[in-house]
């Protein structure tokens, strides 16, 4: 798959439904020997800066269960978030 397919592709949870982010507004942990992707890095948080603190959610290849035309399924359980 390119990259260009992948994005715009919206991420969602498996264990509960919920809309975790857009693949358009993420970056990726890549093996710069390998070139595999190693993790996605979701951007959330309030919206300008305002309200609650900005996290990054880290969610690492292995938790992605399937991928779609319009969404990737993932599973929350090895997701990490970091505050920023």
């Amino acid at each position: 798959m390119r990259f260009s397919e992948f994005g715009g592709k919206e991420i969602i949870d498996l264990n509960n439904g919920e809309r975790i982010g857009n693949v358009g507004q993420t970056d990726m942990v890549i093996d710069s020997d390998s070139g595999e992707i190693q993790a996605i890095v979701l951007p959330t948080g309030s919206l300008l800066g305002l309200g609650r603190k900005k996290e990054e959610v880290i969610v690492p290849w292995e938790s992605i269960r399937k991928i779609g035309s319009e969404m990737i399924i993932i599973e929350t359980t090895q997701k990490t978030k970091v505050l920023k």
